[in-house]
């Protein structure tokens, strides 16, 4: 991947200055199956910092990384923990899928991208964001690109000089020029937002602030589209 990430920044020069400044690129690994996409649920629209609170209580639960062992636990302990009544229901979807077989760790491995993201998003509460993630730290792929991430977004408005937060359709265009590693200059990217703002991954402990720019119309980036295509 070093190889990779080093083509990366020389094919855009922009991204080669996070590493220069925040330092080298921290590799991130999540669980697969039932447990990492479980987290991913867990983290969702919440800060991280929350979400790890979160996880920490919901994953002592006995069986909650397990579907048959969640599915066991009733809606109260599962909002005693800190999940959300849409979080709750998404959480015994997921477990759902799983013990049905319309998800497994190991059919996703054998999938595209693209047709692991079908079967992922076709699970209720389980959304392309979802998928994304989950692709890129448990299945290490490399070309796919969360668009929605609110971190991506915003680290994207800073290092590519633009005057506001690109929207999902928008910077999934602007991410085209980063084919054929896509997840790499997202990963760069999350690490340039964890160093400007001092907020966590899901994987750190330290508590800290977040911050958010506002969001621009597709017309807005117009002319900085025309150079990527």
């Amino acid at each position: 991947m070093r190889a990779a990430l080093d083509a990366l920044v020389v094919h855009d020069g922009r991204l080669a200055r996070i590493e220069a400044v925040a330092g080298p690129l921290p590799w991130r690994v999540r669980a697969g199956g039932f447990p990492g996409f479980l987290q991913i649920v867990t983290g969702q629209q919440i800060s991280n910092q929350a979400a790890l609170a979160i996880w920490r209580r919901l994953s002592a639960l006995p069986g909650a990384l397990a579907p048959e062992g969640l599915l066991g636990l009733d809606e109260a302990a599962l909002r005693a923990a800190g999940l959300s009544r849409p979080k709750v229901a998404h959480a015994r979807s997921l477990a759902a899928a799983f013990v049905s077989g319309q998800l497994s760790a190991a059919a996703l491995e054998r999938l595209s991208d693209t047709d692991a993201t079908a079967a992922i998003t076709a699970v209720r509460g389980l959304g392309p964001w979802t998928a994304e993630v989950y692709l890129l730290f448990a299945l290490q792929r490399q070309d796919v690109f969360p668009a929605g991430d609110i971190a991506v977004s915003g680290a994207a408005a800073d290092i590519l000089g633009l005057a506001c937060r690109p929207d999902p359709k928008v910077l999934r265009a602007l991410a085209e020029a980063w084919r054929p590693s896509r997840a790499l200059a997202a990963r760069l990217l999350w690490h340039h937002w964890r160093h400007l703002t001092g907020r966590p991954s899901f994987d750190d402990v330290a508590p800290a602030p977040m911050l958010m720019n506002g969001e621009c119309s597709l017309t807005a980036y117009s002319p900085v589209l025309s150079k990527v295509r």
